[in-house]
């Protein structure tokens, strides 16, 4: 229910605004990727009616596109080796380390991005003014791991920068991980794109839903009922004449009555 939420609110802002609605894949990690998951997300978009411009983009693709932005990355001298592992990491944020260690290129590696002093601060088209000091609150991020996969910050920024993406409509977890992206948008010299973050649904004891957390699997067989439910949590409740109406009539009331001013910022616990 969750990932339908942040899909049918992304997909009623494109529409509503006569913009491309687009499918990315972002599988950048190959271990831990279950096998027809894909084909899985794909058929049940199409069962709630959730039709998407263009080809889908899967990030496990691009990586010469990531390669190409490191390689400007480290001649602008933004990034450096990290030999640290997360078991030596204390707090969560990184104190630079490495940053003049100059480790080895054979040896086990991250690749860090430095980030600077000050606030990255953005608009956010639901929850208003959000800033964070990447090197007070962060500290030097990673944009390739150790395992050589490239990192979901870096992914994303390249992804979205040649996509030519204008507006970016997602899940409110992801809401700290954007000043990351756009300060690496400012140094790769990208568009940065405008944010809309929607609450994620979570469960009684205030953890997300997901598959990781127990959430039970939505069935495409129910898609106008899911539909209208997750309309209802974006503050949208389809009036009672909708009530047993085909995917494609919900989705078309949606965005005729999209209001980004009617969106919450907060979700009720399930259950």
């Amino acid at each position: 229910m969750g990932s339908l939420l942040a899909a049918v609110a992304s997909y009623l802002d494109a529409r509503a605004h006569h913009g491309r609605w687009l499918v990315r894949m972002e599988d950048l990690d190959p271990p831990r990727e279950i096998p027809g998951a894909q084909d899985e997300i794909l058929k049940a978009l199409e069962a709630h009616g959730l039709n998407w411009d263009d080809e889908v983009v899967c990030q496990s693709t691009r990586a010469e596109l990531y390669e190409t932005a490191l390689a400007k990355l480290a001649d602008m001298g933004c990034v450096y080796r990290c030999r640290c592992t997360r078991r030596q990491l204390q707090g969560g944020i990184y104190r630079g380390t490495c940053r003049n260690r100059n480790v080895p290129r054979e040896e086990a590696h991250s690749i860090r991005i430095k980030v600077p002093t000050g606030q990255i601060a953005f608009t956010d088209l639901n929850f208003g003014r959000v800033s964070q000091d990447l090197a007070a609150q962060l500290g030097d991020f990673i944009v390739r791991r150790r395992d050589g996969l490239h990192a979901y910050q870096l992914a994303v920024v390249v992804d979205d920068d040649e996509q030519k993406i204008t507006h970016v409509v997602r899940g409110a977890d992801l809401l700290d991980n954007t000043p990351r992206q756009i300060y690496l948008q400012q140094v790769l010299g990208c568009d940065t794109p405008a944010y809309l973050h929607v609450p994620v649904i979570t469960n009684a004891n205030g953890v997300k839903l997901s598959k990781q957390s127990g959430a039970v699997a939505l069935h495409d067989s129910q898609s106008g009922g899911n539909l209208e439910n997750v309309m209802r949590k974006l503050g949208h409740p389809p009036p009672s004449t909708l009530k047993g109406a085909e995917v494609s009539e919900l989705l078309h009331w949606g965005a005729m009555q999209w209001r980004r001013k009617r969106l919450p910022t907060h979700l009720d616990p399930e259950g």
